[in-house]
């Protein structure tokens, strides 16, 4: 299997994201996922800047993907959405079917995990458009995607989010705006201040949920680091990590020396209780609901 970086869901000053990308050049890592993601406000990196990081990890042996936004609400999102899908060099994962209209019949593109393809019927549409791999949606347990293993179209990858703060839901208010009692067209790009989001608890002091502009994270993280020999039986082809703010070089490090048999996955969790920004879960791979940790 192959160790993916999955794009970056948060707000960093412009200098961080040159930085972290600089340390993913060295990283054990195959695939990296490039682009805005989330919010199209945010403006401390415009597409120039993400193909110059792309070029430099290319450079550095990476297999660049550029990823488009999962919520499109103008003419000016749909306009870069058309760039990313022109862009003539680097694959592109569609996070929206607008951009998989784009892409069809014009280049190979991975499924992102906010399509829902949950039915193998979707899976064969998909391919038929032109994907070559599909993220699977983050509550799709292990026993369904056994099940669209089976009936998988020939050539086409499977790619699982497999470590991270799950990306739940988007919607067009921005919630960390709202939380600073600002409009969102006056945001004052306040998520910025918040690298790895901002924590919602319940009345009773308990985390819940990650406030990420217009996206609602998990406080828990999803790790499924314990789970890859389940994958490698089921033939997963690609293990999607995504990128927080510290010790990401580390966690990526932990997922590769599993994979490679140098530790072991009891091991590594021990050694991730320290690196997490938050307790870890992996429910909805087990099929129960997605905050719970099943095993240790």
């Amino acid at each position: 299997m192959k160790l993916a970086l999955g794009p970056l869901l948060y707000y960093w000053p412009r200098e961080q994201v040159f930085s972290f990308y600089e340390k993913v050049a060295s990283m054990p890592v195959d695939i990296v996922y490039l682009g805005e993601a989330v919010c199209a406000r945010r403006h401390e990196f415009r597409l120039d800047d993400w193909m110059e990081v792309a070029r430099m990890l290319s450079g550095a042996g990476k297999k660049v993907v550029l990823s488009t936004q999962a919520l499109i609400e103008s003419e000016a999102h749909v306009k870069t959405m058309r760039q990313i899908a022109e862009n003539g060099t680097y694959q592109v994962e569609a996070n929206d079917m607008g951009a998989v209209r784009c892409l069809t019949q014009q280049a190979s593109f991975v499924a992102g995990p906010h399509l829902n393809l949950y039915n193998p019927s979707a899976l064969q549409l998909i391919a038929g458009l032109g994907a070559s791999r599909w993220v699977i949606p983050l509550e799709m347990a292990r026993h369904d995607l056994e099940q669209m293993q089976r009936s998988r179209p020939d050539g086409v990858q499977t790619e699982v989010f497999s470590y991270g703060r799950m990306p739940l839901a988007f919607s067009a208010r921005c919630f960390t705006a709202r939380h600073h009692n600002l409009p969102k067209d006056d945001c004052r790009f306040s998520c910025i201040n918040y690298p790895d989001g901002l924590e919602l608890r319940t009345r009773e002091k308990q985390p819940f949920l990650v406030l990420n502009g217009i996206q609602t994270q998990s406080s828990s993280v999803y790790n499924l680091i314990g789970e890859l020999p389940a994958m490698e039986q089921l033939g997963v082809d690609v293990v999607r990590i995504s990128p927080q703010a510290t010790h990401t070089d580390r966690i990526v490090l932990l997922f590769d020396h599993v994979l490679k048999r140098q530790i072991s996955s009891g091991d590594a969790m021990k050694e991730m209780a320290a690196l997490m920004p938050g307790a870890p879960c992996n429910g909805y791979w087990h099929g129960k609901p997605g905050m719970e940790q099943v095993g240790t």
